[in-house]
């Protein structure tokens, strides 16, 4: 460990083996909140998810004057009063979203319709991360909103306006965009309706008709009535994160001797792209004591050493997977056979163009990667090594070479491994209470 930047070293241990439960689902947590916010009553949301990107949407809600009360006996459950009768106010300061894309795309779907100013900013990589076709969309229904070189970045300035419904067919796979359409439609005239290429993630549309609001959901579209009554405010318990549940699904496939349980997870089926593909592979994994909380789906997982086999991922299952990708490739690397992953050109749009970031740092730990337009070839079964690799302040990709670290013969050195903590500030903790040397 070094300085402010953390580096890790990660070796093999001998055994990967416990139980743990992960920190609450952080979509699912920036929704909870945005959407209590815009309810009426008072509600209280458990197991948020501690990261910092739920922290930025917590910090951009007060500025707008949304009461939010931390328990503190329970630092992970929030106590949240809607504005749904005195309506936002406007920010004094500029809103920073941090490094949080849902947090500024969200409340931007929000913002559009409040009668008011709001400036939106964030960390540099979010201000190099695409926001055009956010502006798009929005400025169909009226909203006034401008961004950053043609309005392909951020800061984002916005003035509220009287909007319109609007039908709308996004051009690639986002549940964020989606979302702020979504958002903006609950307070538009007329009807709202989304048009997807493929399925993503559905947890706003879970949510808000939970709280109330008109929607009707259909496999490639949903459609959206405005409110003509507020929001109900719900309590809600988060589930597990099963992005943050991933990488232990990984180690314990990949580690010569695991078995890992993980409780209280969420298996929403929009998100669940990485049990079909670990399945697919030929991991040992299965679900237990499966749910309903929240009007999410929850289970326990468990996972335990296996012999995997290469596939070609691609098509309809790659947006309920994107963020897991550079993960799946390190399973990937010790799969029998030639693993081919397409139609994720999304991934050069992230923190960090994750197909040139993942296949540069996993070659230095000795695998065997090409690169394609919309993804990358992986040529498996293959030894890593261990070796010094950069997170390129990206925190999938620094979990996911910590996972290839756990496999890697001797010891692998991550540089400014301490951006985990923007998801996961309890992954190296999780770690090491399932690592046995």
């Amino acid at each position: 460990m070094a300085g402010k930047t953390l580096q890790k070293i990660i070796s093999s241990p001998k055994q990967l083996v416990g139980e743990i439960a992960v920190p609450g689902d952080k979509s699912i947590s920036h929704r909870a909140l945005i959407f209590n916010s815009l309810s009426l009553g008072s509600s209280k949301i458990s197991n948020l998810s501690p990261g910092k990107d739920c922290v930025s949407t917590i910090n951009c809600l007060k500025a707008l004057g949304v009461k939010l009360e931390k328990q503190k006996d329970k630092p992970s459950d929030m106590l949240l009063h809607g504005a749904s009768g005195t309506g936002l106010t406007e920010a004094k300061d500029i809103l920073n979203a941090g490094n949080s894309g849902t947090t500024m795309r969200l409340l931007s779907g929000v913002l559009v319709s409040q009668p008011f100013l709001s400036i939106l900013t964030g960390d540099s990589s979010l201000r190099s991360r695409p926001m055009k076709r956010l502006v798009e969309p929005l400025r169909l229904m009226g909203a006034e909103i401008y961004g950053r070189d043609d309005d392909s970045f951020a800061p984002l300035v916005i003035r509220g306006k009287k909007l319109a419904g609007v039908d709308y067919t996004l051009p690639v796979p986002s549940a964020q965009i989606k979302s702020a359409i979504l958002l903006a439609g609950l307070f538009a005239q007329g009807n709202t309706g989304v048009k997807q290429p493929q399925p993503s993630r559905d947890h706003t549309e879970r949510l808000l008709k939970l709280m109330g609001a008109k929607i009707e959901i259909e496999t490639h579209h949903v459609s959206l009535t405005p409110l003509s009554v507020p929001l109900v405010a719900v309590d809600i318990r988060v589930p597990g994160d099963i992005s943050s549940a991933a990488y232990w699904l990984v180690a314990g496939a990949i580690h010569q001797n695991a078995r890992i349980r993980i409780v209280n997870c969420g298996v929403n089926p929009t998100r669940t792209g990485i049990i079909d593909v670990l399945s697919a592979m030929g991991a040992k994994l299965r679900l237990e004591n499966q749910r309903l909380e929240g009007n999410e789906p929850v289970a326990d997982l468990c996972v335990e050493s296996s012999r995997l086999k290469a596939i070609e991922i691609g098509g309809a299952i790659i947006p309920r997977l994107i963020d897991e990708i550079p993960l799946l490739a390190v399973a990937a690397c010790v799969a029998q056979g030639k693993t081919v992953i397409r139609d994720a050109g999304e991934l050069r749009v992230k923190e960090s163009d994750r197909i040139v970031t993942t296949i540069r740092e996993l070659s230095r730990l000795g695998a065997r990667i090409e690169e394609l337009s919309d993804g990358m070839v992986i040529h498996g079964d293959r030894a890593l090594r261990g070796a010094e690799v950069k997170s390129h302040a990206d925190h999938r990709l620094a979990m996911s070479l910590a996972v290839a670290g756990l496999i890697a013969r001797g010891k692998t050195s991550i540089q400014n491994a301490r951006v985990a903590e923007i998801s996961n500030p309890n992954f190296w903790k999780e770690l090491g209470g399932l690592a046995r040397y």
